[in-house]
C-alpha cells in the first residue's frame, strides 16, 4: 500500500445507533472557563456521513509517515510456538513515536484555523503532549503540555523532546492553576492522574486565542485515528487475509477505536466474524469493573458530561509504568459498544505484560512502549486459547507506539522491581462513589 486515506472513516452512521447526548455540566454555569471546541470538529462529531473527507494540508503532514507498515510477526509467531498468525499495525514511526500525532495534526490544523494561538494539553505518559508539540509546531502554535509528575519523573527524555519542538511542560498537579495547587495541599496523590492534569490544561485557557484540546476520548480523536484501520484492512487485503480477533490496548480509547471502526463499519454480514479486544491495565480496569453512567472527563468537572464505563473521576490508579492506560473512563463510542457487546475487554496486570513486551522485542527488534504491550500480551492469550481449540487465526495487534523513552520501566522488570498494582475493590468503591448524581430517564 502506497496511498495515503483520503478521508477518515466515521463508523457511526454503519453501525445503526445514537450515542447518548452529553450532558451540561453542573459545575461549568458557576465557572468562567468553558471547553471551545471549533466547529469543525463539533461537526465531525455529528455527522452522518460514513467517509469525512481529509484537508489536503493534513493529508501532507500525514505524508511525513503515512501510510504505516503491516508486519507479520513471524518470529514471534515461531517463539510462541503458536499456528495463528500474527500482523502488527506500527504506528511508532513518527516524531511523536505513537498513533498520538494522527489527531494531533488534524486538531492543530483545525484550531489554528478557529484562530487559535496556542494550545494546552493534558498528557499521561508523554505521547500525547509530545504529539501536540509536533502538530502546533507544525502550524505555528505556542504550546504548554501538563503532564502527570510521576511520568513526568519516570520518562526525563520525553520532557526533553516536547521542549525540543518548542512546547513548555509542566509537571501536574503543579502550581501553575488552582486545581494543581489545591491537589498539592490536600497530598493525597502526589504523582498525580490524567483526570488531573486534563482538569490543569482546560483551566489554563483564560488568555485570549488559548485553547484546550484532548486527544483520546472525544469521538472526533478517534475520527482521526481511523487511518490506521483503513490502512491496515487494505493491508491484509493485499495479502489476502482478514482478521478473526483484533487486540489493542485501551487507555482512554482512541488507539482501539481507529484500529477497530473502520473493520466494524464494513462488516457485511456475511456470517463471518471479527473479535475485537480492548486491553486495559488490571491497575485501571475501567471496561472489565467499571460502571456505565455519565461522569467528568477530567477532574474540573467543566466539560460536558459523557456517559461512559468509568471508574470515578475522582478514583486515582495505583503506579504503573504504562501512563497512558491510567485514565479513569473509557471513550462514550467504545463504551456505547462494550455495551451492546460488540467489543470485549480484558485486564492484565503489568508483569506479564511485559514478559510479552521482552519476547516481542527480542524477535520482532522493536521496543514496544509499555501501552502497547498490553495490545501485544493480549495476542499472546489469544493465540495460545486458538491453539488449545486446534484452531489457526490471523491476529492483528495494534502497536501505538515505541518504547524507546521507557527505558526506566524495562529496566524495572529486569532487575525484578517491578510489582504487580491492581485496583483494590475499596479503592474503585471510593473512586465510583463520586460520580455525579445520574439523570433520570424520561
Amino acid at each position: 500500500m502506497t496511498e495515503i486515506p483520503q478521508a477518515w472513516c466515521n463508523a457511526l452512521p454503519e453501525l445503526g445507533f445514537d450515542l447518548p447526548p452529553d450532558l451540561p455540566s453542573p459545575r461549568a454555569a458557576r465557572s468562567e472557563i468553558t471547553m471551545n471546541v471549533p466547529v469543525s470538529l463539533v461537526r465531525q462529531e455529528m455527522s452522518s456521513k460514513t467517509w469525512i473527507p481529509i484537508p489536503d494540508e493534513v493529508v501532507g503532514r500525514y505524508a511525513q509517515w503515512r501510510p504505516t507498515p503491516l508486519r507479520r510477526a513471524r518470529e514471534f509467531e515461531q517463539a510462541l510456538g503458536t499456528r495463528s498468525r500474527v500482523y502488527y499495525k506500527y504506528e511508532g514511526g513518527n516524531l511523536s513515536g505513537s498513533h498520538k500525532l494522527n489527531t494531533a495534526v488534524a486538531q492543530a490544523y483545525y484550531y489554528r484555523r478557529a484562530g487559535a494561538i496556542r494550545l494546552t494539553a493534558g498528557t499521561g505518559a508523554g505521547q500525547w503532549g509530545t504529539a501536540v508539540a509536533a502538530a502546533c509546531a507544525m502550524f505555528g502554535l505556542e504550546c504548554r503540555v501538563y503532564m502527570v509528575r510521576a511520568s513526568h519523573e519516570a520518562k526525563p527524555y520525553r520532557k526533553v523532546i516536547m521542549e525540543m519542538l518548542g512546547a513548555e511542560v509542566v509537571p501536574s498537579p503543579s502550581g501553575e492553576t488552582e486545581i494543581g495547587r489545591g491537589a498539592r495541599q490536600d497530598g493525597s496523590d502526589p504523582g498525580g492522574t490524567l483526570a488531573l492534569a486534563l482538569g490543569e490544561a482546560l483551566e489554563d485557557t483564560s488568555e485570549e486565542g488559548t485553547f484546550f484540546c484532548t486527544g483520546s476520548g472525544e469521538t472526533y480523536s478517534l475520527l482521526h485515528q481511523t487511518v490506521t484501520g483503513i490502512e491496515a484492512r487494505e493491508q491484509l487485503a493485499e495479502l489476502g487475509d482478514r482478521p478473526g480477533v483484533v487486540v489493542a490496548s485501551f487507555g482512554g480509547g482512541s488507539n482501539f477505536g481507529g484500529l477497530i471502526l473502520p473493520f466494524l463499519a464494513a462488516e457485511d454480514g456475511d456470517g463471518s466474524s471479527t473479535r475485537y479486544v480492548a486491553a486495559e491495565s488490571a491497575a485501571c480496569p475501567k471496561l472489565t469493573r467499571g460502571r456505565y453512567a455519565y461522569d467528568f472527563t477530567d477532574a474540573t468537572g467543566l466539560a460536558p458530561l459523557q456517559k461512559m464505563y468509568t471508574l470515578g473521576h475522582e478514583y486515582a490508579p495505583p503506579g504503573i509504568h504504562a501512563g497512558g492506560l491510567r485514565y479513569h473512563g473509557a471513550a462514550k463510542l467504545i463504551s456505547a459498544l462494550y455495551d451492546r457487546e460488540l467489543v470485549e475487554a480484558v485486564a492484565f496486570p503489568q508483569r506479564t505484560v511485559f514478559e510479552s513486551a521482552l519476547t516481542f522485542a527480542r524477535t520482532e527488534g522493536l521496543v514496544p512502549a509499555p501501552e502497547s504491550a498490553h495490545a501485544i500480551h493480549a495476542a499472546v492469550v489469544e493465540a495460545q486459547r486458538a491453539d488449545k481449540a486446534g484452531e489457526r487465526v490471523s491476529i492483528l495487534v495494534g502497536l501505538s507506539g515505541h518504547g524507546l523513552f521507557d527505558m526506566s520501566a524495562y529496566e524495572s522488570f529486569l532487575a525484578g522491581t517491578m510489582v504487580d498494582a491492581v485496583a483494590a475493590d475499596e479503592e474503585i468503591e471510593r473512586g465510583l462513589a463520586s460520580l455525579p448524581a445520574q439523570p433520570v430517564a424520561a
